[in-house]
């Protein structure tokens, strides 16, 4: 029997991209990938590149969907009170003698 998975990008997930993930992508400089990007925006027609960027959106949004759910799904399996263990609780500074 065949399924198709269809997945939607909801538009919370646009605004997500466009005011938060694309940001911080565009903020990481590129490094070792610097040939790799300008290979591609030389190679591709200029009239292309709003498609290319429709792809690296989808990517993205994407890519930061499965870390969010890895991430969520990784919590039940670290300990509480671990060093693993993040919180979004203030950690009280241990007392030291003076």
């Amino acid at each position: 029997m065949f399924f198709e998975r269809v997945i939607f990008v909801s538009d919370f997930m646009l605004w997500l991209h466009a005011n938060y993930i694309r940001p911080q992508l565009e903020a990481v400089p590129p490094e070792d990938y610097r040939a790799h990007f300008d290979l591609v925006k030389n190679e591709l027609p200029h009239s292309i590149w709003a498609e290319l960027d429709k792809c690296l959106e989808f990517t993205a949004i994407h890519a930061f969907a499965l870390g969010f759910r890895t991430g969520k799904g990784l919590a039940r399996l670290i300990p509480a009170g671990s060093s693993e263990a993040r919180s979004s609780e203030p950690r009280a500074a241990a007392l030291t003698p003076q």
